[in-house]
């Protein structure tokens, strides 16, 4: 198999069986159904909904996917990104507290990253994430969690 098909069976197998935290890009691809991306996390959204993959996000996430919508007036897609993020089976979505906030303090002095990513990859990490999806390439060089960029399997 080549192509498209390929990449999306190897993304799948990459994040089978994985305690998964996902980043806010994947979010936003398979929401608004980014033309090259959605497609390719489409199944990874279809294994959470089934169970097959244990998700987990943060409310940095819900943050950050509502000021689009919020900002542009589109009340139907910050409906849809709140029912996903707060109702799915299959994910959990976790608040920042003072143990995530401590944890990510330690991570950008290490590797100087935005608070932001810090505070997603410490609750990450606190609730037991084996593996990151993002595409941020910044957090390539973690050796806290395996980060999983989509760009890695959108261009083999």
């Amino acid at each position: 198999m080549c192509g498209r098909g390929a990449r999306i069976l190897d993304l799948v197998g990459a994040l089978k069986g994985a305690r998964l935290f996902i980043d806010t890009s994947p979010f936003i691809y398979f929401i608004e159904g980014h033309s090259e991306y959605g497609k390719l996390v489409r199944p990874v959204f279809r294994m959470v909904d089934t169970g097959r993959i244990e998700a987990i996000t943060s409310t940095i996430t819900l943050l950050e996917v509502l000021v689009r919508p919020l900002k542009t007036g589109n009340k139907i897609l910050a409906e849809r990104y709140r029912e996903i993020l707060l109702n799915s089976k299959g994910l959990s979505t976790f608040a920042i507290g003072h143990e995530a906030a401590e944890k990510a303090a330690n991570l950008r002095a290490k590797y100087s990253l935005r608070t932001p990513d810090a505070l997603q990859v410490s609750v990450g990490q606190l609730y037991g994430a084996e593996k990151f999806l993002t595409n941020d390439q910044r957090l390539k060089g973690l050796k806290e969690i395996e980060v999983v960029t989509l760009d890695d399997f959108l261009n083999t």
